[in-house]
């Protein structure tokens, strides 16, 4: 009788037990108000951090960024209000919990390093260390107010390191835009909390959350056509105004690969990249991409934006097919872009999320693989070593690139005479790719190139004819002083050709790089010949007779 009363004494107890949710303190109503304020000081001080940044010239002169800003302060410091409130009323309590993972601040470094050598080179990126500094305070205030408004105690670290140099090392929002990349910040950790599924006994964030923040922004910016309204097209070209980019990135990703094992992924979306493009060159004659068989800024993304381990496979068959789906991604998106008349620039991005969701489906199929006693023989093999050898083989893999001539140096793709000899040969997408290059250089003020356009479309063998356009094509060359393009303005019945002048060529042999303002004439020439410019080969065979 004693025992069942106990029973039930013991049930009526756990029933009165409050259920989850913020902790209550055993203090007295508004004794927790002095701990809160003491906790609540960081996110404001943040918060004053980035409205003393507001007051910085590039963003004091421009009315539309300060509006930014100040509208991210204000935002914050109304969530901090409501929440230092609710929190106030509930008696409950919020704090930090410090825990530096090697993952983030290993991955932080090797990210700086890569905006500081980029930054030597493409002045911009120095320029918007401002603009980068203010999101990672505002990823710190966002994250924290957003850890205590569940209930939860901020994990306070390196975190937000890697996922605001990750997203900004593929793309950022001009000035004017500028409210929208704190917006792009505030969904990548939106996604990480709330976008969630159980994976290995216990909740984790889907998306890596750089990934997951790009990838919504970039369709969004395809779907309305506002890609001007980011530096996307500019961040893809200008790494490789870095000499030895490659040989740069392939550096750094050796440090990722050695401490958190993601080789297999970088390795396999290299090979899935490097054998498509160099199957369509074989079949085709011409490059898939124009640069190199692995364009600069997806040579970066398989290194430090796929590579995220939280997001990824464990097995090493299963980073293995999900490097190799990355690979075989970006080359079907490049297609699909071009074919839609949409950036190329989206095609690093657009894939991971994807991927991400794909990985329990690849975790199910390496799975199914190893039930089978043959297959589960060879999965199974363990090498005490295995990533080394991992990294060997990808560093042996790089090696036969470079030697090749696919990675740093002259690319074909890089060569305007290639292209026009294609075109007149009638292969496959030729006429397309060179009418593309010539217009950027066209937009660059290069007036041997905006006076092909015109002549193009005024012949129409190789775009639909269009004299109004031709002709202001022909305009526009004659405004950068490209004689030919003023006699075909004048009279554009028969079309009028020169070769480039040495300014042209100052524009049109820098390979993606860096200007030649300063090179010397003949060295231009010598420059010149060797991408197959036959009138620079004969100028300089005059000089020497």
């Amino acid at each position: 009788m004693a025992a069942a009363k106990r029973k039930r004494r013991r049930r009526r107890d756990a029933s009165t037990e409050p259920g989850p949710g913020p902790p209550k303190s055993s203090a007295k109503p508004g004794s927790q108000a002095p701990d809160l304020r003491r906790v609540f000081l960081v996110p404001l001080v943040l918060t004053l951090g980035l409205l003393l940044l507001s007051l910085a010239p590039r963003v004091a002169d421009n009315a539309r960024l300060t509006f930014a800003f100040l509208a991210a302060v204000a935002g914050l410091l109304v969530w901090q209000g409501v929440l230092f409130a609710r929190l106030s009323r509930a008696g409950a309590s919020c704090g930090f919990r410090v825990v530096l993972r090697p993952q983030h601040y290993l991955q932080a470094l090797v990210q700086l390093t890569v905006f500081a050598v980029w930054g030597w080179y493409w002045r911009p990126v120095y320029d918007f260390a401002g603009l980068l500094l203010a999101q990672l305070i505002f990823a710190y205030a966002f994250d924290m107010l957003l850890a205590w408004s569940r209930g939860e105690r901020y994990v306070l670290g390196f975190g937000p390191f890697p996922i605001i140099f990750s997203t900004n090392l593929f793309l950022w929002f001009t000035d004017d835009w500028f409210y929208l990349q704190f917006l792009m910040v505030a969904a990548g950790f939106l996604g990480k909390a709330f976008v969630q599924w159980r994976r290995e006994g216990r909740r984790t964030h889907i998306f890596n959350p750089s990934a997951f923040s790009l990838g919504l922004f970039s369709l969004v910016l395809i779907a309305t056509g506002t890609s001007d309204l980011t530096w996307g097209q500019d961040i893809a070209t200008t790494l490789t105004f870095v000499p030895a980019i490659y040989l740069l990135l392939f550096g750094l990703g050796l440090v990722v690969m050695y401490f958190f094992r993601v080789t297999l992924v970088s390795g396999f979306a290299a090979a899935a990249l490097f054998g498509l493009s160099a199957l369509y060159g074989a079949a085709t004659g011409i490059p898939y991409f124009i640069d190199s068989e692995i364009p600069a800024a997806v040579f970066l993304g398989l290194h430090l934006l796929v590579t995220d381990p939280s997001t990824s496979p464990r097995t090493r068959t299963g980073k293995a097919i999900f490097g190799a789906f990355y690979g075989a991604g970006v080359f079907g998106l490049f297609w699909f872009l071009e074919a839609v008349g949409a950036p190329t620039f989206y095609d690093k991005l657009l894939c991971v999320p994807l991927l991400n969701l794909s990985v329990p489906l690849i975790d199910r199929f390496v799975r199914s693989l190893q039930s089978r006693p043959r297959i589960r023989r060879l999965t199974e093999v363990r090498w005490a070593t295995a990533n080394l050898v991992h990294m060997a083989v990808w560093t042996t893999f790089f090696a036969v690139m470079t030697a090749t001539g696919r990675t740093d140096g002259l690319q074909r793709g890089d060569m305007l005479p290639f292209w026009q000899e294609a075109c007149e040969e009638g292969r496959a997408g030729a006429c397309e790719r060179l009418v593309q290059i010539e217009a950027s250089y066209c937009a660059d003020n290069a007036g041997w190139a905006c006076n092909e356009l015109g002549a193009h479309y005024i012949e129409g063998r190789i775009v639909e004819p269009d004299a109004e356009l031709a002709l202001g094509f022909f305009a526009r060359a004659c405004e950068a002083q490209f004689r030919a393009g003023c006699v075909n303005l004048l009279d554009p019945s028969v079309v009028s050709r020169a070769p480039p002048r040495p300014l042209d060529l100052r524009l049109l042999l820098r390979q993606g790089g860096l200007n030649l303002i300063d090179m010397p004439e003949r060295d231009l020439l010598e420059r010149a010949c060797s991408h197959g410019w036959q009138f620079a080969c004969e100028r300089l065979g005059m000089e020497v007779q």
